[in-house]
């Protein structure tokens, strides 16, 4: 399942009008029972209990024989919180004598909210915990992804609830990301490159950057991001992985290590409502145009192979940044020629939507990219930004647009 689109799916679902965030995860979970692709049996939501050290059952559904509405697990008794609270999502086998009564044997659990602290240990204020004869890793990362998602709700209705956006503090937000974004045009070897973003907000979270590595400056890294959700936190996520992405380019760390560690620093330093995709991808003075590259989540690039006239698609090699701290992430090669074009975008691009609610679709992005192949880079990028902005005037749906179009002459 694409794990971008799950997390819009739930983000949709749960941006919906509800008396209180409880109601909405009650809605959330019924959604997912309900949801044939998931094959679940039962759920429940359990709520954290901070004075009584303890979880309450908050709602159950589905098949399973129902739990005593009062039963509570008490913390010191139950390990599996200790790895919620480090991995986010459990696989697990049920351990309590109660639960195994009602038929629950082996279970997910997902924490959602924030972490609070008690006596030293920390535990999420919500856990989404599910019964299905597909638990595998799939339906682990898919459970964080949902749960990153409804953290994120959770966290934008106490905002919107206490809080105003002050005017000032956005213009130097928009001011302070402007900054760091590279010029559009860039000349490396023999390749041209045109970037560009356009935020649907007065901040996004959108990123491209150009990274030269190396003391001969032999090879060039090209990183195109998109934070999770919008506004003023996806901006700061953005930016901060644009500058660590920077400082690491010093070090010419091999892209493996590289991607390891940009995905534990956002696990760690973000909070569990954060994640981003990454494509990064590095050219270098080779006369076969070798590009290697890894995509962590983000929206495969179109590449134009023009010895062929064949569309190509780089595909993902690894999971978003962030919901899977040990994740691992594979480099792809393709070898760019003489003609040959590659165009790397955010979901902004494709996602938008007109006024009849339909998405831009991925084969007008193809056809004007052939249509346009002999023109260059900057000219493509235009043109793509212009009908995308046209087709999206009046619609439903507006998200970060970003491009960046490589060529090689």
């Amino acid at each position: 399942m694409d794990q971008k689109k799950l997390h819009r799916t739930i983000e949709n679902i749960a941006s919906k009008k509800f008396n209180d965030e409880q109601e909405m995860l009650i809605s959330v979970l019924e959604q997912i029972v309900n949801d044939k692709n998931f094959n679940i049996t039962g759920g429940r939501i359990w709520k954290l209990e901070p004075a009584l050290h303890s979880y309450k059952l908050l709602y159950q559904t589905g098949m399973m024989e129902k739990i005593d509405p009062k039963f509570r697990i008490r913390l010191k008794y139950y390990p599996e919180f200790d790895r919620i609270a480090n991995e986010r999502t459990i696989l697990a086998n049920e351990t309590l004598n109660e639960l195994k009564k009602k038929g629950i044997f082996k279970y997910s659990a997902t924490g959602v909210g924030n972490k609070i602290k008690l006596n030293s240990k920390v535990y999420y204020e919500y856990i989404l915990a599910l019964n299905s004869d597909s638990l595998d890793e799939e339906f682990r990362l898919n459970m964080s992804i949902i749960a990153t998602a409804l953290t994120s709700q959770i966290k934008q209705r106490r905002i919107l609830a206490s809080a105003s956006n002050l005017k000032a503090d956005l213009d130097k937000a928009r001011q302070l990301q402007r900054s760091i974004l590279p010029e559009h045009e860039y000349h490396f070897n023999s390749y041209e490159i045109f970037g560009l973003t356009h935020p649907a907000e007065i901040v996004g979270g959108d990123f491209f950057d150009y990274l030269e590595i190396g003391e001969d400056n032999d090879r060039l890294a090209i990183a195109v991001g998109d934070a999770a959700s919008k506004g003023v936190a996806a901006a700061a996520e953005a930016m901060y992985i644009s500058g660590a992405l920077r400082m690491a380019s010093n070090f010419e760390i091999k892209i493996t290590p590289l991607m390891k560690k940009m995905n534990q620093l956002v696990n760690k330093i973000f909070q569990d409502d954060k994640f981003s995709s990454l494509f990064y991808g590095e050219i270098s003075i080779d006369k076969k145009g070798l590009f290697l590259y890894t995509n962590a989540g983000h929206n495969p690039p179109i590449f134009y192979n023009s010895r062929k006239n064949k569309i190509e698609y780089l595909m993902v090699t690894g999971p978003v940044l962030g919901p899977v701290p040990h994740a691992k992430y594979d480099i792809e090669s393709i070898n760019i020629y003489p003609n040959d074009i590659l165009l790397i975008f955010t979901d902004g691009i494709i996602e938008s939507t007109n006024s009849k609610g339909e998405p831009y679709p991925e084969i007008r992005l193809v056809q004007l990219l052939k249509q346009h192949k002999n023109k260059n880079p900057k000219e493509i990028a235009l043109i793509i930004l212009d009908d995308i902005l046209n087709f999206n005037k009046n619609g439903t749906y507006s998200d970060d647009k970003t491009l960046v179009v490589i060529k090689r002459n």
